[in-house]
């Protein structure tokens, strides 16, 4: 017998879009550069190696994202345990809305996410350096 899926990916993206403040990439890149904004790029390391990543970002594979956020995971990194606001994105800014809603769940603030994700940032002109080892 079949699934029967109750909610979509439609609607799950429509409701963490509600929930979750959306940064230009016109305002990202100038909070690149500073230093009370952590940006976390939730793709996979294939897709760093192809294509780059935002430079000065944080690598975090979305599988992780909870992982190293909760302090009481043996996984936890410290970069989650900051006064800084959050800026997570990924290739289309789907897994970007998802991961800022669960994080967001779990108390980390101030959190957003980038609008239409990585690629809109390089199509926009937005700085991009190989995917530091």
């Amino acid at each position: 017998m079949p699934q029967n899926i109750t909610k979509g990916i439609k609607a799950l993206l429509a409701e963490a879009n509600a929930m979750v403040d959306t940064m230009s990439v016109e305002d990202a890149k100038e909070k690149a550069q500073d230093e009370s904004y952590v940006f976390v790029d939730l793709r996979d390391i294939r897709e760093l190696q192809r294509s780059g990543m935002i430079p000065g970002a944080f690598s975090c594979p979305r599988g992780m994202l909870e992982f190293w956020i909760d302090p009481d995971s043996p996984y936890h990194k410290p970069i989650f345990n900051q006064d800084k606001t959050y800026v997570f994105y990924c290739a289309s800014a789907w897994r970007s809305a998802l991961s800022a809603r669960a994080a967001m769940e779990m108390g980390l603030s101030p959190v957003m996410h980038l609008e239409g994700g990585f690629t809109k940032w390089a199509e926009e002109g937005g700085a991009v350096v190989p995917r530091e080892s």
